[in-house]
């Protein structure tokens, strides 16, 4: 269905001078409306705010963001996609605390979201140990790697070993590969 508003308020928009990192910059010169937007095809949130047709914010919220109320009407928080520190001016208290509660709510589903993401990437991805070991009917020995019982010589069992066909046991390798694999491609999602 695609990106949804789900909840607005209205607010002065400032971004952290990026030159002095010190003093707020207005982006609006009154106040506009600040949208959480979810997005359900890539399961993120969002906050957007145009003045006009110029977009003032764009923040995708990670579940590593902290949104601070700096005083009882101003709020910020920082996206390091963005490059930038955002600040709020709202007209109340309740209308911080408001935008404040959501902050949390959605930051708490977007961790919730990364966490489901990865685990079914995972689960789509590696077969479970378990599987891969049920599989094997019986231990794998260089004697019965070419699926007879006589010796064979180290050279033998080498050049037999390059050009088999997979055997399960070949599976439980991949399967650590792959484990490995979904390790490495987890920790790159790391915020």
């Amino acid at each position: 269905m695609g990106e949804q508003p789900i909840f607005s308020t209205r607010a002065h928009v400032f971004q952290i001078d990026p030159s002095t990192k010190k003093n707020w910059v207005p982006t609006s010169k009154h106040a506009v409306t600040v949208s959480y937007f979810y997005d359900s095809t890539r399961t993120v949130y969002r906050i957007i705010s145009l003045d006009g047709s110029k977009a003032i914010i764009n923040s995708t919220i990670t579940p590593n963001m902290s949104f601070t109320k700096t005083s009882h009407k101003f709020g910020q928080w920082a996206d390091s996609r963005a490059n930038t520190v955002y600040g709020l001016g709202f007209s109340s208290e309740a209308h911080l605390s408001k935008f404040a509660d959501k902050f949390a709510e959605f930051k708490e589903a977007a961790r919730l979201a990364k966490e489901r993401s990865q685990e079914k990437m995972e689960l789509t991805s590696t077969p479970s140990q378990e599987s891969a070991m049920g599989d094997l009917q019986s231990p794998v020995t260089p004697e019965s790697i070419n699926g007879t019982d006589e010796r064979v010589t180290p050279d033998a069992a080498f050049n037999t070993e390059i050009n088999a066909v997979p055997f399960p046991h070949r599976y439980t390798h991949t399967h650590t590969l792959s484990h490995t694999h979904t390790d490495t491609h987890s920790h790159s999602y790391t915020y």
